[in-house]
Order: C-alpha cells, then sequence, then structure tokens
C-alpha cells in the first residue's frame, strides 16, 4: 500500500507540473495579446503553430535520448556519490539547492557557447530566427540542438554531482523561466528593473534575441540574473521598440518556413555581422 501511495504521489507531481506548465504558457500568450511589449510581425497563430511544431521534434529528441541518458546518469551520481556536491557531504536540501544554481550556472556557460561555436551556432539559429519573440519561441529549439546538448548534460550531471530531484526541480524551474523571459509581455517598468536584478525578464531577453550583434551577445542567462552581472554581460540600456528581433539574413517570414527551419543547420552561414546603423 505504502508503496502505491508513493506511486500516486510522484504520478500526481508530474502531472501537476505538466499543468502548471501549460496554464503558464496559456496564461502568457493572453497577457502577450493585451499586454505586448514589442509590435508583433507575424499573426501570432501562425507563429505559435511553428513553433509549437518545431518544438514537437526538440521534444521528440530530449525523450529519445537525453531523458534516458539523464535518468541512468543521476541515479549512477546517487549510487556511487560521484561529482563535486557528493565529495562535500552537504545536508540534502543545501546538495539539492547547490545543485540547481550549478546547473543554472552551466547552462550559462553553454548558452554562450551556442553562440561562439560556428557549429552549435547553425543549430541554435533557428531559436534566434523567430521574426517575434514570445512564450511559444521559449521551446523553438531545432532536434539536433537538444541532440548534441546531450554531451553537455551529461557532463553537468557527473562533474556537479546531480541527483534525480535535483535535476528534475532544475528543468521544471528552467522550463517556468524561459517561457517567462521569452515572452512578450510589457510588465510595470519599476517592477521589472527590480526582478531584473535577480532574474532573466522579458525585457532582457528581448535585447539577447537582438539581431545586432552586439545586442545579442549580452543577457545569457536562463534563471538567475547573477550570472550576467558576474560576467559584465548584464544589459538593459536598449529601447524595446527599437530591438529587432530574430537573424539579419532571415528577416522575412517566408524564409522561416518549418521545412527551412529544420533543414538550415545542414546549410546556414556561420554567425551573421552585426547590423549596420
Amino acid at each position: 500500500m505504502l508503496y502505491l501511495s508513493g506511486l500516486f504521489i510522484l504520478y500526481f507531481m508530474k502531472w501537476l507540473g505538466g499543468v502548471l506548465a501549460l496554464g503558464s504558457f496559456g496564461l502568457l500568450y493572453l497577457l502577450e495579446k493585451k499586454r505586448p511589449l514589442r509590435r508583433e510581425i507575424e499573426p501570432k497563430p501562425i507563429n505559435t503553430l511553428r513553433n509549437l511544431a518545431i518544438a514537437t521534434t526538440a521534444g521528440a529528441a530530449v525523450y529519445l535520448l537525453e531523458k534516458p541518458i539523464t535518468r541512468k546518469l543521476t541515479r549512477l551520481v546517487e549510487g556511487n556519490d560521484l561529482g563535486l556536491l557528493k565529495k562535500l557531504d552537504l545536508p540534502d536540501w543545501a546538495e539539492t539547492a547547490a545543485a540547481v544554481v550549478l546547473l543554472d550556472y552551466t547552462l550559462y556557460l553553454w548558452h554562450v557557447l551556442t553562440h561562439k561555436a560556428p557549429f552549435l551556432w547553425r543549430f541554435h539559429r533557428v531559436h534566434h530566427a523567430d521574426l517575434d519573440l514570445t512564450a511559444s519561441t521559449a521551446i523553438r529549439f531545432h532536434f539536433g540542438e537538444m541532440a548534441i546538448s546531450v554531451l553537455f548534460r551529461a557532463g553537468q550531471i557527473i562533474l556537479i554531482g546531480v541527483s534525480p530531484k535535483a535535476l528534475s526541480i532544475w528543468q521544471k524551474l528552467l522550463l517556468l523561466s524561459i517561457v517567462f523571459h521569452h515572452s512578450n509581455i510589457r510588465l510595470p517598468k519599476d517592477f521589472e528593473e527590480k526582478l531584473e536584478l535577480l532574474i532573466m525578464t522579458p525585457r532582457l531577453h528581448g535585447i539577447h534575441h537582438s539581431s545586432r550583434l552586439e545586442e545579442m551577445d549580452s543577457n545569457w542567462s536562463s534563471g538567475l540574473s547573477l550570472w550576467d552581472l558576474l560576467h559584465g554581460t548584464f544589459r538593459q540600456d536598449v529601447r524595446q521598440e527599437r530591438i529587432v528581433i530574430g537573424v539579419p539574413d532571415l528577416d522575412r517570414p517566408d524564409q522561416v518556413t518549418l521545412g527551412k527551419m529544420l533543414t538550415a543547420p545542414f546549410s546556414a552561414e556561420e554567425k551573421p555581422e552585426m547590423l549596420e546603423d
């Protein structure tokens, strides 16, 4: 009976996580229509459906590759005390918190790498090629990028010493964070300026999705904005109305169709130069 109760609780938590994610996405979708931060370029239903289609292919890569590997690795870490945190003999709550923070920081480093390494940029460029930055952009990743990132995720888990619980918590927080800061919602400016010192926000991430290279090379954080503050990549001095979302050589709807986005990494040019004033 106790075993069955435990299974029910685990199932309920997974179900609740899905409901929260869908609910958050739905709320942000409505707020984007009522309080948009930037003018949208494409009709919202078309843009959202394309992003969800791209996300479906990425989800398949995560389901087939990442989940089986990370599940085994976190159990291996837990059972054999592998990784940095396992050597520190911290209380369970402190170890979990530290793992979540370190996962967030190393994801910052991975994000920078996906822009700086030409091969990785070919895949990550699909994410940036969205002509609008909305909540659905948060999950618009090429399946190739998701497949390649499995190697980095494996390194994170083994080197940090990430338990199954810590990974699960981080993944849920990450999903909520990226859907929020990719969204096109106008928050009260005074409130957002205070929030920016803690986490990534829509205005900050809007600057990162600018087609200007000097603006794109900022605000890399996915969760805590601390990493940008520490590395000197934090930027909040760009007005949203002057930002052109996307990449310079893919600036028309006919260039970012579903078919072209799925095949783009296999013929894409390297990172574009900064736009001229």
